[in-house]
């Protein structure tokens, strides 16, 4: 298959792929150019032995997670493969919920041990044998998984130095006073009658700014 592939190979690829995979990979979508495959989460450690050793992505170059808390199963998890020697690239994804543990890929690629840790600090996604699942962005003590669209976007907490205490301290969000943007532009000014003339607006035709009367 050349590369870029048309829909219609990678179509035909994908469907190749869900056939000899028998139940390790269960579908195949070909949207914007690029092949999406899905499979059961707890069979994902087989899936990506399968599109590693019997179709060629050698590299993981990326895991990421998604997620849409209307679901049942609110989160993806996605890694993306890359065939260096045919010069393809697909996507699998998996589903899982708060409390079900993803099979982690650490043996199979090993570059999935970082990622896994950041799909797991920024999103709560577990990883079951994975070899050291801690959080790798946010800070020690950290509450909550900043990426999960319900975590609020002030945090919980707030990070400060005690200059008394000589050490950073943790303490409860305040109270934020949102700023009222009006969207005034001190540059172009307004249509007048929809918003105070602003500074510079009052002067009249031929009057330059510094004139004396």
């Amino acid at each position: 298959m050349s590369w870029p592939a048309s829909e219609s190979e990678l179509s035909k690829l994908g469907k190749a792929i869900v056939k000899e995979a028998k139940g390790v990979i269960t579908g195949s979508s070909v949207a914007f150019g690029e092949l999406t495959l899905t499979g059961p989460a707890g069979r994902v450690v087989e899936a990506l032995t399968y599109l590693k050793d019997a179709q060629g992505f050698q590299q993981l170059i990326d895991l990421c997670g998604a997620d849409y808390p209307e679901r049942p199963l609110r989160f993806d998890v996605v890694y993306h493969l890359l065939s260096l020697t045919k010069n393809r690239r697909v996507r699998l994804k998996v589903q899982t919920d708060e409390d079900t543990a993803v099979p982690s890929v650490v043996s199979v690629f090993s570059a999935a041990d970082w990622f896994e840790r950041e799909t797991f600090d920024m999103y709560g996604v577990f990883f079951d044998g994975h070899p050291d699942l801690r959080r790798i962005l946010t800070d020690y003590g950290f509450h909550g998984h900043p990426l999960r669209k319900d975590f609020p976007m002030t945090g919980y907490v707030e990070v400060r130095y005690d200059d008394e205490l000589k050490r950073v301290v943790y303490e409860p969000v305040k109270s934020v006073e949102w700023r009222n943007w009006d969207f005034l532009s001190p540059w172009e000014g307004v249509e007048k009658g929809f918003a105070p003339i602003l500074p510079g607006d009052e002067k009249g035709p031929g009057e330059k700014t510094g004139d004396k009367t």
